[in-house]
C-alpha cells in the first residue's frame, strides 16, 4: 500500500535538508577530449587584400566541416565523432563514444569576396583565406 505523506514545503528542516542534498556530492570528472569538442580555437589575421583564418579542428573529418560566409560574416561548424574501446583479451572493459557539433561564427570588419574565398584541411588544422570584397569607390561629381 502507497504511504501519503504530507510535506510543508516552508518548513524549515525540509529548505535545510533539499539545499545540503546534493552538496557534498562528488561531480563525475569530464575528459579532457570532451571538454574540448565544445570549443573552435581559432587565429584570424588580416592584410591588405585578405583575411587569414587558421581553425584547430583535432579529430574532425573534412566531410564533416561546414564554412559559411555571409557579407562579412564567417561562420565555422563540424560533427565530432570519437570513440576509443580499450580490449584485454575478449572481454571490453571500458568504451566510450563522444558525438556533438561544435559551432564559431564571428564578424570580420569587411565583406568577404566569397567566389576567391578558399579552404583548405591538413592535420586537423582548418585554413580559410577570404579575400576582402573590393569596395566600389565614390565618385564626387562636380555641379556644371
Amino acid at each position: 500500500m502507497a504511504n501519503i505523506i504530507r510535506r510543508d514545503p516552508f518548513a524549515i528542516d525540509d529548505l535545510f535538508d533539499d539545499l545540503m542534498r546534493g552538496f557534498f556530492v562528488r561531480p563525475l570528472p569530464v575528459p579532457a577530449e570532451a571538454q574540448a569538442l565544445g570549443q573552435i580555437k581559432v587565429d584570424v589575421k588580416e592584410d591588405d587584400k585578405a583575411y587569414t583564418v587558421h581553425a584547430d579542428l583535432p579529430g574532425v573529418k573534412k566531410e564533416d566541416i561546414h564554412v559559411n560566409i555571409e557579407g562579412n560574416t564567417v561562420s565555422i561548424s563540424a560533427e565530432v565523432k570519437k570513440e576509443s574501446e580499450q580490449k584485454e583479451g575478449e572481454k571490453v572493459l571500458r568504451s566510450e563514444r563522444y558525438y556533438g557539433k561544435v559551432y564559431r561564427s564571428f564578424t570580420l570588419g569587411h565583406d568577404i569576396d566569397e567566389a576567391a574565398a578558399k579552404a583548405k584541411f591538413e592535420n586537423g588544422v582548418l585554413d580559410l583565406t577570404l579575400p576582402k570584397k573590393v569596395t566600389s569607390t565614390t565618385k564626387r561629381l562636380t555641379i556644371e
